[in-house]
């Protein structure tokens, strides 16, 4: 049977909520609708595409592709941000996920999303379309003691809960964090509902001379351990402010699980035990569109580089729109990708992520089969993106 795969519409609520608990997990009756009066789509339909995928006239799995903007070289780059990509159990193996991930690719593109990021559960489905491991969302479980240790700020500062009015500081203090770490969401498309963040538990600000100079965002469940969401700050007796107002949870709770937002908190203001437990969430990341990618991304690496081209040739099965040969061109002021060229570096599909992000250098490519051609030609493209090093996202989706 043929699969066919169309557009979400709103009657296919009810059955797609069936699958996708069925895939995942989670409660047999849905959220209340906050958007909307549908109860099986209760963040309604702002900010995201979907796909059905049916078998025999029904629905057998789907997709969903959320609106985003990521941080790439301080610039806020088009993704789709693939999510809740489900199969009916006795659809499995009859090529539902995989109709459903070509046809994305196509809508993506349509969509002006010129990269896409994803969680992943299956990961080789994904690599067979192209997408691969790139960065991490990450958690660190401490001690309350070891927080309760940490010296005190050495500048007054205080703290306060956030009020709706806070609320574009709130993101302005995000964002000045979001732009200087690649692989960061900037939270400013209609996928996010900032008001959100009041539905925590906790969110606390620590004021300043104008706006504020940080903030603190967590939950309180049953247990005993206390979860963190954002820890934003500008300056390091913020940042020592916000963790010691975590260690006042020190006697009631065991420990806290940090979400890892900014590694300078992380690597250079916690005294980290030898042994700590650190629970990373990988994600993937696909380059669907080549020269749109280039062109909005930010470079701040080739203002220390001469004018130079890479020839690269693009191994892209799935994405034939940018299959072929292209030239990776820096004149002196500003990063292009155009058409032509010799094809001398040749690029997989899976290379375009890792190597967009930063997240891979063409070594590491190369030993996993992934880019052919002279090492030192391919070279050049690490000297754009700085590679390797981490790339980090503190959502997920």
């Amino acid at each position: 049977m043929t699969v066919v795969v169309r557009e979400v519409r709103p009657e296919d609520g009810e059955e797609l909520f069936r699958i996708k608990r069925i895939a995942f997990g989670g409660p047999r009756e849905p959220e209340p609708a906050r958007v909307g009066d549908n109860p099986f789509w209760p963040d309604g339909f702002e900010g995201w595409w979907g796909l059905v995928a049916e078998l025999d006239g029904r629905p057998a799995g789907f997709l969903r592709s959320r609106d985003y903007r990521q941080y790439f070289g301080g610039r806020p780059v088009p993704m789709g941000g693939l999510a809740s990509v489900a199969v009916d159990p006795y659809a499995r193996g009859r090529g539902v996920a995989t109709a459903l991930l070509d046809r994305a690719l196509a809508g993506l593109r349509d969509a002006g999303q010129c990269i896409s990021a994803l969680y992943p559960s299956v990961p080789p489905l994904y690599r067979a379309r192209g997408w691969e491991q790139t960065g991490v969302y990450e958690r660190m479980i401490l001690p309350m003691d070891l927080l309760a240790a940490l010296p005190k700020p050495a500048a007054h500062r205080t703290t306060r809960p956030a009020n709706p009015a806070d609320l574009p500081a709130l993101h302005t203090a995000y964002l000045g964090l979001a732009a200087t770490l690649d692989g960061m969401l900037n939270r400013s498309t209609k996928a996010h509902d900032l008001s959100r963040i009041f539905e925590l538990d906790i969110v606390d600000v620590v004021p300043g001379a104008e706006g504020i100079r940080g903030y603190l965002t967590a939950e309180r469940p049953e247990g005993e351990r206390l979860i963190t969401y954002d820890l934003i700050a500008d300056d390091v007796d913020t940042a020592s402010r916000l963790l010691r107002h975590l260690a006042s949870w020190a006697g009631i709770l065991q420990d806290v699980s940090l979400r890892v937002v900014d590694p300078a908190v992380r690597d250079l203001l916690l005294a980290q035990p030898v042994l700590h437990d650190v629970r990373n969430h990988p994600w993937m990341l696909r380059v669907i569109d080549l020269p749109a990618a280039v062109a909005a991304r930010g470079w701040p690496l080739a203002a220390l580089l001469r004018p130079f081209a890479v020839d690269v040739e693009v191994v892209d099965e799935h994405a034939p729109w940018q299959a072929g040969r292209h030239r990776i061109v820096f004149d002196g002021d500003t990063v292009f990708c155009e058409p032509g060229g010799t094809g001398e570096i040749r690029l997989h599909a899976r290379a375009l992520g890792p190597w967009y992000a930063g997240s891979a250098d063409t070594g590491m490519l190369r030993r996993a089969g992934l880019i052919e051609g002279d090492a030192k030609t391919a070279a050049r493209l690490d000297a754009l993106t700085g590679a390797p090093r981490p790339v980090r996202m503190a959502d997920s989706f």
